[in-house]
């Protein structure tokens, strides 16, 4: 019973201690690739629109970096079939009649500051492939490419859930 007692102020003190900061880090590496879809505005259509094309881009962006291994190689691949990228943003807007035009932009990209289940991602100048639909002055989606983060959606529906061992300890003892 001792024992048991002792694992639990060790384990609640760690939480608590540890607690604080876990959930404001970035979980985005520093080498990464990020993509963002920004939608015209928030009207409904305009965010059916966006909702649509990452659909379409996300299938194509994951058989594009299914299996890279570094940045550089992902880098290479988005680079060399912007084209293309370009091309299936045209055909989907094509297809459901939008015509207020798009921009493709693969660089260096400004992120707004976002808070995301308990996680902060700063705001800054990001490495990005960026779609702006319309005016792009709506609500966007955005993901991390490389490494693959998002990409996982676009095959299966796994939920990649984020866990603390200290939780999972006191949910198991308490």
């Amino acid at each position: 019973m001792k024992k048991i007692v002792i694992l639990i102020i060790v384990i609640v003190c760690s939480y608590t201690f540890l607690g604080q900061n876990v959930e404001s880090r970035t979980t985005i590496p520093d080498e990464a690739i990020r993509v963002r879809i920004l939608a015209n505005s928030n009207e409904p259509q305009d965010q059916d629109i966006k909702k649509i094309v990452k659909q379409e881009i996300e299938q194509e962006l994951y058989k594009l970096l299914n299996n890279t291994t570094t940045i550089e190689e992902a880098r290479k691949r988005l680079i060399d079939n912007l084209d293309n990228i370009d091309m299936t943003v045209g055909k989907v807007l094509n297809q459901e009649k939008y015509d207020l035009g798009y921009k493709v932009n693969f660089g260096y990209n400004y992120f707004p500051r976002k808070e995301f289940k308990g996680i902060t991602y700063e705001e800054g100048m990001y490495e990005s492939l960026l779609i702006t639909l319309g005016k792009g002055e709506g609500d966007n989606w955005w993901c991390v490419l490389f490494p693959p983060l998002c990409l996982l959606e676009a095959t299966e529906s796994t939920e990649v859930e984020y866990k603390s061992f200290v939780k999972e300890m006191l949910e198991k003892y308490l």
